[in-house]
């Protein structure tokens, strides 16, 4: 029991254009993937880049601030004593005073971790701050002394803001004052920093979604485009596919209604006649039998001569209708059969040859050679007022080839295109051949006409084995006859 139904059921042709949009489709993705990854790696390299330069200038003002500092107050430290309180009182409310910005200030530890400068927080002062952490676990005052200890250096970590008590990133610049034992430095936030860095960012996230989405804009137009197009294409040759299968099924009723035609004349004209004939020969005999005609004889004679006739119609017209020659002995045989029966109906000398080849043709092959070879001649019959026609066929390593040529009055151009209802019997030579996937090449001039067939090699059977029985290998035994209307 089924459950679901699909409404759009593609055919063959649009199952066609779906599968060639599927690659087009991968291959836009795979793009778009691959530029966005390479857009975000340039991007992110920038950024860093940027980053690096940013902290960089704060470093270097935070170390100029320093050195300013320290040169501001160098005579009272150069030239005091480890143990002068006055002049480290001194340095300490210059230092004091020297806040810049919102947040920046400057700060003093001991080498004992206790705080003795810091203007921004007064918290501080006077407590001891070893083994003070950041909310991440990045120790803070130790590091600045050990870092003051072995010179001077920087150290990044969370420290509040004064003027709001949050924390946030900081980066600070620390020297050594080692004879008063004092880690002198300066720090300044660089959430100003991280701000720009993430909004570049998020400037490269909201262009790569840009780039996606002109990306796929476009794609799904030429999905479209490329799915509208198969789609009109294929309901454009549907339909005249359609128109075409219309055509050929009323050409071949009509060609069908035509045999029927022909052989319901035939039938009437000539064998009805015919046994009509017979039948009054018989009444006649049995009356001059039973009167003791001697005539009686003579009667009989003749309707058993128009018998005879009768017996060679029906053969005549069994033999067009389907030729025994071709199931019996093969296409050779049957053709050249052909070509004798018109010559000695038109009195046209015909050529038929042929050449030795050991690959049989298929059964398909054999009837359209044969039907466009009998069609050629009944043109050639009918319209060319030809006087000599040879017809050739022969194999190789390429297929097999026929050809049919006489020097009559060629073919005219209406004709030839099957603008006129003459031209029927070309069309249908040139759909039977194209059923086999070969070619019909007609060269037709004032000098006469040359229609050429060619078969490929696939519509040639393996050589049968030598020791196949004479009525089975007698089809591809040809020899090279000549017939003509003496003949």
């Amino acid at each position: 029991m089924h459950f679901f139904r699909f409404p759009f059921r593609p055919n063959y042709g649009q199952k066609l254009t779906l599968l060639a949009t599927l690659p087009l489709i991968v291959a836009v993705a795979a793009i778009s993937l691959l530029v966005a990854h390479q857009s975000r790696l340039m991007a992110e390299r920038e950024i860093k880049a940027m980053e690096e330069q940013l902290i960089e200038a704060k470093k270097a003002e935070l170390k100029n601030y320093v050195t300013q500092a320290r040169n501001g107050f160098y005579f009272i430290y150069g030239s005091a004593s480890p143990n002068d309180d006055a002049a480290k009182e001194q340095v300490m409310q210059i230092l004091s005073a020297m806040i810049y910005g919102e947040e920046g200030a400057f700060f003093v530890y001991d080498y004992d971790g206790n705080n003795l400068v810091s203007p921004r927080q007064t918290g501080l002062i006077n407590n001891n701050w070893l083994g003070l952490k950041d909310s991440e676990g990045t120790p803070v005052v130790d590091e600045l002394l050990d870092i003051a200890r072995s010179g001077a250096g920087y150290h990044s970590y969370l420290w509040p803001k004064p003027s709001t008590g949050e924390e946030a990133r900081m980066i600070t610049y620390v020297t050594s004052f080692p004879s008063w034992r004092w880690a002198v430095g300066t720090g300044v936030f660089i959430d100003d920093v991280l701000a720009s860095t993430a909004a570049a960012r998020a400037e490269v996230e909201a262009r790569v979604r840009r780039t996606f989405l002109y990306i796929g804009a476009i794609t799904l137009t030429a999905v479209l485009v490329v799915f509208a197009s198969g789609m009109f294409l294929n309901i454009r040759e549907r339909r005249l596919a359609d128109v075409k299968l219309k055509e050929l099924n009323q050409r071949v009723f009509d060609a069908q209604e035509e045999e029927r035609g022909r052989v319901a004349r035939e039938l009437h004209d000539g064998i009805s006649q015919i046994l009509v004939g017979v039948r009054y020969a018989l009444d006649t005999a049995k009356r001059r039998l039973k009167q003791g005609d001697d005539r009686a004889g003579d009667t009989l004679d003749k309707g058993i001569g128009n018998l005879l006739g009768a017996i060679q119609e029906v053969r005549r017209i069994s033999r067009d209708l389907r030729p025994a020659a071709l199931d019996d002995l093969g296409l050779g045989p049957a053709l050249k059969a052909l070509t004798n029966d018109f010559a000695n109906r038109t009195g046209i000398e015909t050529e038929f040859n042929t050449v030795v080849f050991r690959n049989r043709l298929d059964q398909e092959s054999k009837i359209a050679l044969y039907r466009i070879a009998q069609e050629a001649l009944t043109n050639i019959e009918r319209h060319a007022n030809a006087t000599k026609v040879s017809v050739d066929i022969r194999g190789h390593r390429n297929g097999a080839t026929m050809a049919i040529e006489d020097n009559g009055e060629g073919i005219p151009q209406d004709t030839a295109r099957g603008d006129r209802p003459g031209g029927f019997g070309l069309r249908n030579m040139q759909e039977r051949i194209e059923q086999l996937d070969g070619q019909l090449k007609i060269i037709s001039s004032r000098d006469g006409t040359l229609i050429e067939v060619q078969l490929p090699l696939s519509h040639l059977l393996p050589p049968e084995d030598p020791s196949d029985p004479p009525t089975k290998t007698a089809s591809r035994i040809f020899e090279t006859t000549k017939t003509g209307a003496a003949s």
